[in-house]
């Protein structure tokens, strides 16, 4: 598959393509320098610098069995990656952001990470306990796992709002799939998004102005890749709800925290259609 790295310029509205490869990749984080993304493919983890945009890998030692949910630590020192390659299952693991040994941190499977704390002291993931899906915090060794919030419902994407006093979510315990916001305690549940669209993975701005997220068709099921897609941003001071990029993604698109420091920028995958694709490679 062709894949697109993006970033959408706020102010400006315009879109720059830093990256196209012919391979699948995912889910890309900024840097907390703004100098590079960071994107999965094919089990493994890359750095993409802005500046000389190409794919280097970083050694994840074993684990080669990555899935699109990963991220960085408020300082950039630290990776948090999801791999089943020793589990079976998606377990969370930190390690160097230059690459090394990854440590386990979640004692339980399966469970995917999403979002860090601004403390930078508490990691926020999806996971299946005692069978219901749910948002988790834990502290950096895996201590003081919390379930959030839980039940007989699908929740995802959970990430922290800059100042740490919500989480974003999505779920469909209110019917569909919407986005949710909770207090890292559990309390003050409230729905942030009321439509016919299905929407997923809300990701606050680090100025905390707005959360852009990836919208899907009504009647979607699930967060399925190949499929005509849209980004919108929630403006959290007047509650303005605008589409933004209609694109083919879905899956991999914008799974992790996406946005660059400045706030003004957030990057993206896109992907070739498949029928355009095959149609350009018969011409090749």
């Amino acid at each position: 598959m062709r894949s697109f790295l993006d970033v959408y310029d706020l102010e400006s509205g315009a879109v720059h393509t830093v990256l196209a490869a012919e391979t699948h990749l995912e889910a890309p984080n900024w840097t907390p320098d703004g100098a590079s993304l960071i994107v999965n493919g094919d089990g493994l983890l890359y750095r993409v610098p802005l500046a000389s945009p190409a794919l280097h890998r970083i050694a994840t030692g074993p684990m080669v069995h990555l899935n699109n949910d990963h991220g960085l630590s408020p300082d950039g020192a630290t990776l948090a990656i999801s791999d089943k390659t020793e589990t079976g299952r998606s377990c969370i693991y930190t390690l160097p952001v230059g690459g090394g040994a990854p440590r386990r941190v979640t004692r339980q499977v399966p469970s995917w990470w999403h979002g860090w704390s601004p403390c930078g002291a508490r990691l926020t993931y999806t996971a299946v306990r005692e069978g219901d899906f749910c948002i988790a915090t834990c502290g950096l060794s895996g201590e003081g796992e919390r379930i959030v919030i839980g039940g007989p419902h699908h929740y995802d994407g959970p990430d922290y709002s800059p100042d740490g006093d919500w989480i974003w979510f999505n779920s469909d315990r209110g019917g569909t799939m919407q986005l949710w916001r909770v207090r890292p305690n559990g309390r003050d549940a409230e729905q942030m998004t009321d439509d016919d669209r299905v929407n997923w993975f809300p990701h606050p701005s680090p100025d905390g102005r707005h959360v852009v997220y990836l919208s899907y068709a009504p009647g979607t099921e699930g967060h399925p890749p190949d499929r005509e897609v849209e980004l919108r941003l929630i403006d959290i001071g007047t509650a303005e709800v605008r589409t933004l990029v209609s694109l083919f993604g879905g899956q991999g698109t914008l799974n992790v925290p996406c946005w660059a420091p400045d706030a003004g920028r957030f990057a993206y995958m896109r992907y070739a259609r498949r029928d355009v694709f095959l149609e350009e490679s018969s011409h090749a």
